[in-house]
């Protein structure tokens, strides 16, 4: 069956050659993009669809989230709010809820949680454990977060729950537990802040995920200048997050991790992805990531909701570009860019084979899959001139229409 979605005023591609096409169309066939180009120009298909002289843009790729929890944090944001400061203590509160929360009713949140993001425009999402802290919650978090996310990330090491020896928690994190949840998940992240774990802990949590074969990222950075950035450059972690305090040498090393990489003959390996949380930077009152200096010093930077129950309470990833347009200083296209194809690249998916299951997402290009956000409106500007407004169309994910 194969789709034929037509008069596109303005087709933001975020492909290796950064094109926006005019007048666009584009021909889906099964989970797969078979054809783009000029309207005028579009092969048949055995449908159609009149995009109206809207924009189009790849789906959101939500590379960094926390949707298994149960509970409510409302009364923290409050006291944030009214000028008390954050810390990582409130991931506690979660834990105890969410353990208390059934198999059933926490799956049904999540998808809820996974609904809503896909109907403003996200087609392919990361989300963590990290909310159940021993090895049998930590791994139904992992087995009920496979279900409903496209890839899983293991963050036993998100707290040191009261009461108990860090060092032994810490042991207990890079044997047992992550045994438990091995099966289900692809990487491995650690809360590498002051109030979670130090440098030594996170080198140990990190190279015990490692020689488990699993993929890496790491929170830096969030509360103050620390070791985040540098432990994840040195490990080659696929993405640091957070990055609200970068020294100057953070920034260089993030950049010299890119220094090699051309994806467009394909030589040298990916960096660290320097992946911002706008939404989190707000709602924890932290200065505003440096995406700009970052860019401009050559780091790839993605955007990501950081959707959790006690400082980002949001999938909006139209929400994100927005603020990383009004307050951090991007393009329209660089936000949109981050938000997508920087996405993928934190996650290992901005390129892939031509074949179901291992396509790349985060970009419009032949053979890629077929994520697509339609936006009610002429042009991706719009996302950053109308702030707030509810923009998104019509989404297709793995080329089945889901609005």
């Amino acid at each position: 069956m194969s789709t034929l979605i037509t008069n596109i005023a303005e087709l933001m591609t975020q492909d290796l050659e950064h094109r926006v096409l005019r007048d666009a169309a584009v021909v889906v066939e099964g989970e797969r993009i078979s054809w783009i180009g000029a309207a005028a120009d579009a092969p048949p298909a055995d449908e159609a669809v009149d995009a109206g002289g809207r924009a189009m843009l790849p789906g959101w790729v939500d590379s960094h989230s926390h949707l298994l929890f149960a509970g409510d944090r409302t009364a923290e944001f409050e006291a944030r709010m009214a000028g008390e400061s954050y810390a990582a203590g409130g991931i506690a509160v979660t834990m105890n809820a969410t353990r208390a929360t059934s198999d059933f009713d926490l799956t049904r949140l999540a998808m809820g949680r996974v609904a809503e993001a896909v109907s403003q425009g996200t087609t392919y999402l990361e989300t963590k454990t990290g909310y159940g802290l021993d090895v049998e919650h930590e791994a139904r978090s992992a087995r009920i977060a496979s279900t409903i996310a496209d890839q899983v990330t293991y963050l036993g090491a998100h707290l040191v729950p009261a009461g108990q020896d860090p060092e032994e928690y810490t042991d207990l994190v890079c044997g047992p537990m992550l045994a438990a949840v091995r099966p289900y998940v692809q990487w491995a992240d650690v809360f590498c802040e002051e109030g979670a774990f130090n440098a030594e802990q996170s080198r140990r949590v990190l190279m015990a995920c490692r020689e488990a074969g699993l993929g890496l990222r790491v929170h830096g950075n969030q509360l103050g200048e620390g070791p985040g950035v540098e432990l994840a450059v040195e490990l080659g972690a696929a993405s640091v997050d957070h990055v609200n305090y970068l020294a100057a040498q953070d920034v260089k090393a993030l950049a010299s991790s890119w220094s090699g990489w051309d994806p467009a003959v394909g030589t040298g390996e990916r960096g660290t992805v320097a992946t911002c949380l706008p939404a989190c930077d707000l709602s924890t009152r932290q200065p505003l990531a440096s995406a700009r200096e970052l860019l401009d010093a050559g780091v790839q930077v993605a955007l990501a909701s950081n959707c959790n129950p006690g400082t980002s309470y949001t999938s909006s990833m139209a929400f994100c570009v927005t603020t990383a347009v009004l307050q951090m200083r991007l393009s329209v296209h660089e936000a949109v860019r981050a938000a997508t194809y920087g996405g993928a690249l934190a996650l290992h998916k901005e390129a892939g084979r031509d074949t179901d299951g291992e396509r790349a997402v985060g970009s419009i290009a032949v053979g890629h899959r077929a994520d697509l956000h339609l936006l009610n409106a002429p042009s991706a500007t719009h996302l950053a001139y109308r702030p707030g407004m509810p923009l998104t169309y019509a989404v297709w994910r793995a080329g089945v229409r889901e609005r």
